[in-house]
């Protein structure tokens, strides 16, 4: 493995590890069962899939050149971004309402289906409008001079989208390792109204904040 390439898995690893919206909707479906957390998890490589292939094709590129595409996928990931955290908030409160008896007797969330994970990892991923631009911006620094660009910038991407399949899951799983202290009453209650308030934030950002490039 060259020097560059070396280089690229560090800052690759960094950028799918940094906590975000992807993140927390894994973490938040692992508190619900072991295979909605994993399939939230491939529903994000999913969703970086399309990333890196759009950022391959020159497709993000038009999405950057041209403002209103740019803001109109700003706009529906803020949005999808919100009601997550929304609905991860309502959840939280039903939570606090309830007896202590009924919530030891559920022991926590009721599971999503595993198809509904997977939707909202891969959404939550692909109406990420930074991600276009990090893989425009990304992409082309770890591409040799003289280096066919195709072949190389195929490479790299796979390598994102390995990461992600290699990370998330293993959030997934961890956090259903952990279950059994994650999933009490005040602890479930406690992640579902931090998770909920973060995910509102950052959807408040994208759908207010001013156009990023």
């Amino acid at each position: 493995m060259d020097a560059q390439l070396t280089a690229f898995v560090g800052v690759a690893a960094a950028m799918v590890a940094l906590p975000g919206a992807d993140f927390t909707v894994v973490v938040r479906n692992a508190l619900a069962s072991r295979a909605a957390g994993v399939a939230a998890a491939l529903g994000v490589a999913g969703g970086l899939l399309v990333h890196t292939a759009l950022a391959v094709a020159g497709l993000a590129a038009v999405l950057v050149a041209v403002p209103v595409l740019f803001r109109t996928v700003q706009l529906l990931g803020g949005a999808y971004v919100l009601y997550l955290g929304i609905s991860a908030l309502l959840a939280a409160r039903r939570r606090s309402g309830r007896a202590p008896a009924e919530e030891a007797g559920d022991g926590g969330q009721a599971a999503p289906g595993t198809r509904r994970a997977l939707r909202q990892g891969f959404l939550t991923n692909a109406l990420n409008p930074k991600a276009p631009v990090l893989f425009l911006s990304l992409l082309p620094q770890f591409v040799p001079a003289g280096a066919a660009p195709l072949p190389r910038t195929l490479l790299l991407a796979a390598i994102v989208v390995v990461l992600a399949l290699i990370w998330f899951p293993a959030v997934a799983l961890l956090v259903d390792r952990l279950g059994r202290w994650l999933r009490r009453p005040r602890t479930a209650r406690a992640i579902e109204g931090g998770s909920g308030a973060a995910l509102t934030a950052l959807g408040l950002v994208l759908v207010t904040g001013p156009l990023v490039h």
